[in-house]
């Protein structure tokens, strides 16, 4: 059995420097502050392994696109044999505020499809949440569009400097539980 930890993002240069993204940043940095030295593929994600404590860790980015990452994450919770609570989802999130950094345990998709897609997959919401607050798109502007557009500069360097505290906000559930870890990191 494993834990493991999600980053939800969009394959592919063009969405790299893209607010879709933030998953993918996350587990980036976990990877490169836990040493992972080879990402492998796996059933749809580009997936590390390493231990942590005295448990598997598997780091993953489905490379699936964000509206279908459900199927990767089930394939490597069934490969892995890890529960729905065993899974931690790091994503983007418009309801919060930029610079905003939160954890939750369980609740719906909020419209952001790639959680819909993980639900839909697992057949339950019931997975670990570290949530990045990019805020709402400006005046008329389409979501989608805004999640998908390559940032400007100094958005970029927002969504930078949130990404090393949503990186403790997931050590942190996995050394204190998610309960621990709503207290600590939501208190602000």
């Amino acid at each position: 059995m494993a834990r493991i930890v999600v980053g939800l993002g969009n394959p592919g240069e063009e969405y790299e420097n893209t607010r879709h993204n933030a998953g993918f940043m996350v587990v980036d940095l976990l990877a490169e502050n836990l040493r992972v030295s080879y990402w492998k593929d796996e059933a749809g994600a580009k997936v590390g392994l390493v231990r942590f404590g005295d448990e598997d860790l598997v780091l993953a980015k489905p490379q699936t696109f964000m509206n279908l990452s459900g199927k990767a994450v089930a394939k490597l919770a069934r490969t892995y044999d890890a529960r729905p609570e065993d899974v931690i989802v790091v994503h983007d999130d418009l309801d919060l505020p930029e610079e905003t950094v939160r954890v939750k345990r369980g609740g719906g998709h909020g419209g952001h499809n790639g959680l819909r897609s993980l639900s839909d997959a697992l057949g339950t919401g019931e997975y670990v949440r570290v949530r990045l607050g990019i805020g709402r798109p400006p005046g008329r502007q389409d979501a989608a569009d805004y999640v998908l557009d390559p940032m400007r500069k100094e958005t970029a360097e927002r969504l930078s400097a949130m990404v090393p505290h949503a990186a403790q906000a997931v050590v942190h559930v996995l050394e204190h539980g998610v309960d621990s870890a709503m207290r600590e990191c939501n208190a602000g």
